[in-house]
């Protein structure tokens, strides 16, 4: 121990953002443990904050640059992997335009330093038609929703479960994920306070998961009709007086219009669809209402099915129906210390939010802030002709996972012409790449949060520097962008100057902010993440605007306090954060409402096969995680989950092999049989199917488990947000 060096770090894998404890003995992790002073997350850790060490060192990571020469790999320097990025991407335009050219954006990008802050150059610069990204699998309901409601599609509220007394969780299971679209640390700690102070908690959930394992009441739904209980909420708290006009927020309109939208959604209506009886939904409405304070949380189970978008806009208009909207103990607003790039007021949307502006290239689908399901990715690569996709550029993703249609997509990347992966795995994904220009490690690169700061339950923040050094001749994934931008551009290679971009990237940030960059652009040595990050937190709620405000902070007051530092809880303000074009929140936005005759017609709907609904574990993080021996061993978590009753009724038996076939496909899986699982659904876990060939993921390969999304109609989606409808598939159990 005398020989160990301790760094202090806070982990980038999710968005608990738990401090650590990083033990390095001759240039290796030795040990990571919690950091007890961590003013944020006070001790608290989850078994992947522990294998940061593993993933640094994994030896499948990709470390150099690469070019692939038909089926062989090839290591090069980065002059000559941008050399190639040129000829590939140049070629490719100068024969089919720059139309021809798309990108894929996973969710890893979020959590890192330059990623999240630097992606948008690229983004920016390319001025592509259009992207996916792993958000039209994930959370884009969320993100139509506030867009409508509040002006910004980042805006999200966030609960204030250190302070209520009453949450309902409907779809998430921080037991697993550790929260989502709500940054906090030891949820379930948070929840048990809760309980400990007497108030209550209640999960909505088809699984009695493990966060139901620490509620009051575990109420099992059908998947997909979270809307309709919803509904039948609202219409309760109108037929029985318990909704308060002076409790409801003086910034929102059209409280009437949703009761009268509600008027017909009585809980009997809705009782059978739901799975859930008429005095339960009336007793959670009626304490709901009646608890000081309360809040109902929405997350994933209530984004990616066939009503993602009216389940989360009716998350909000409880929570604004019952007053707990912008108020201690209900749904609020983060005060983050560094504002995130994508809260910017966007010129795209200067007149207004529409949606259908252009339409997808296969099935004519409109497309919603500025993305068409990622499903559809794959058709429009094999589409053919001159409207088909030739160029990919792929950051932090691996789609042949984790989106829908993974055969086909696995078919068309095979394909294309040109294809570039800023990536740090050989994947399913990556292994079909021309050019693999390889990331830093969390470990080689400092961290600071960005966009996860915007649904923060306190504003927070802490920076941590590189343990280890990045090697000498890594440009930095900031860097990395910027070239391929430039090159999208029609830049020569030669002429391609980064840190004039960053200069003028950061100038008009500057200026976004009411700062002359003249005065401050001297006052750096260096571009790149840092120098924003500081800009982020100078400008920001509690900066000190380089001068203006004498106690202010600056990215140097976070490196002078190694354990963070902490500003407090969050405090009402919708008045600061409304970017709607009258300053009001319309609650009964015409979009959304519009889609309500389709819920009404899925009440009557009959379900005769059972319904699939897809899973996380807590030592899994999507499809990225399973190259850790640490986290992958032990019991098989690849397995479906299946109610007793309906293994019977299948003929299925635990620990022996079913085929789950639906509409689209069929796969191979082990039972497990469990009554955690409601009668009727059962459950696969996502991320996995890790047995293709020209892989570089040894562990992950062990554990190949099967694809979930194989199942998914790439055309099944919530029309309202183009989100992957991959909650509530219909299917067929039987053995194998």
């Amino acid at each position: 121990m005398a020989d160990r060096t301790i760094h202090l770090r806070t982990c980038p894998l999710c968005e608990a953002m738990c401090g650590l404890e990083v033990h390095v003995e001759d240039q290796a992790v030795k040990l990571i443990r919690p950091d007890r002073d961590d003013v944020w997350s006070k001790g608290y850790i989850c078994p992947k904050g522990t294998a940061l060490g593993h993933l640094h060192h994994d030896p499948d990571r990709v470390r150099a640059p690469m070019v692939r020469e038909g089926e062989i790999w090839k290591e090069v320097t980065w002059d000559e992997a941008f050399e190639r990025c040129s000829e590939l991407l140049g070629d490719v335009i100068a024969r089919h335009g720059k139309s021809s050219v798309t990108a894929y954006i996973g969710n890893p990008t979020a959590h890192a330093l330059s990623l999240s802050r630097y992606v948008g150059v690229l983004i920016g610069m390319a001025a592509l038609d259009c992207i996916y990204s792993a958000g039209t699998v994930d959370q884009w309901p969320k993100n139509v929703s506030s867009m409508l409601l509040y002006g910004n599609m980042w805006t999200i509220p966030t609960p204030d479960l250190e302070r209520t007394d009453y949450m309902v969780i409907m779809g998430g299971n921080p037991q697993a994920s550790g929260g989502s679209l709500m940054a906090c640390a030891d949820v379930l700690g948070k929840l048990d306070a809760i309980r400990g102070r007497g108030g209550k908690v209640v999960v909505i959930d088809p699984r009695r998961t493990g966060t139901a394992d620490h509620a009051d009441e575990w109420v099992p739904i059908v998947p997909g009709t979270d809307a309709a209980l919803l509904m039948a909420i609202v219409h309760v708290l109108f037929a029985d007086g318990l909704v308060d006009p002076t409790r409801v927020h003086v910034l929102v309109d059209n409280v009437v219009r949703v009761g009268a939208l509600a008027a017909e959604w009585t809980p009997e209506r809705v009782e059978r669809a739901c799975g859930i009886g008429a005095d339960t939904i009336r007793r959670l409405a009626h304490e709901l209402a009646a608890a000081p304070t309360s809040v109902v949380y929405g997350r994933i189970g209530t984004c990616n099915q066939e009503f993602g978008t009216l389940a989360s806009w009716l998350v909000d208009v409880v929570n604004v129906l019952t007053g707990n909207f912008d108020s201690v103990g209900g749904l609020m607003f983060a005060k983050p210390v560094a504002w995130a790039l994508s809260t910017l007021d966007d010129p795209q949307w200067a007149d207004g939010v529409s949606f259908g502006r252009w339409k997808s290239r296969v099935g004519d689908i409109p497309e919603v802030l500025g993305q068409v399901p990622v499903g559809l990715m794959a058709e429009e690569m094999l589409l053919g002709g001159d409207e088909a996709w030739r160029a990919l550029i792929t950051v932090a993703g691996n789609p042949v996972i984790s989106s829908t249609n993974p055969d086909r997509l696995d078919e068309a990347l095979a394909g294309l012409e040109c294809m570039i992966s800023i990536d740090n795995a050989l994947n399913e994904t990556t292994r079909h790449a021309h050019v693999l220009l390889p990331g830093l490690s969390a470990l080689e690169q400092a961290h600071f949060d960005d966009l996860i700061l915007n649904w923060a339950v306190r504003s927070t923040g802490n920076y941590s520097p590189a343990v280890f050094a990045p090697p000498e001749d890594h440009p930095g994934e900031w860097r990395i962008f910027t070239v391929l931008g430039a090159l999208l551009m029609g830049v020569p290679l030669a002429d391609i100057d980064v840190d004039a971009f960053d200069d003028g990237f950061f100038s008009v940030l500057c200026e976004a902010k009411g700062v002359d960059p003249a005065a401050v652009l001297p006052l750096y040595d260096e571009g790149g993440p840092e120098r924003l990050l500081d800009l982020q937190i100078r400008t920001g709620e509690f900066g000190d605007r380089y001068g203006e405000r004498p106690d202010g902070l600056t990215l140097q007051s976070f490196k002078d306090a190694p354990h963070g530092l902490d500003l407090g809880p969050m405090e009402p303000r919708l008045d600061e954060v409304l970017r709607t074009a009258n300053g009001r929140v319309d609650l009964a936005p015409s979009y959304i409402v519009a889609d309500l005759p389709r819920l009404a017609a899925r009440l009557d709907r009959a379900v005769d096969s059972l319904l699939l609904t897809s899973r996380r574990h807590q030592r899994s993080n999507n499809s990225w995680m399973h190259n850790v021996r640490t986290l992958v061993k032990g019991k098989d978590r690849c397995t479906l989950l299946i109610h007793p009753d309906d293994a019977t009724q299948c003929g299925v038996v635990d620990g022996a092999l079913a085929r789950v076939t639906s509409e689209r496909g069929s796969i191979e899986v082990p039972v497990e049989v469990s009554d955690e699982m409601m009668p009727g659904v059962v459950s696969l876990p996502h991320g996995w199917g890790h047995d293709k060939p020209g892989t570089r993921q040894s562990v992950a390969r062990e554990h190949a488990g099967v694809n979930n999304n194989k199942l998914a109609d790439p055309l099944a989606i919530d029309p309202l947000s183009n989100n992957a409808a991959i909650n509530g598939i219909p299917v067929e159990v039987v053995p194998a």
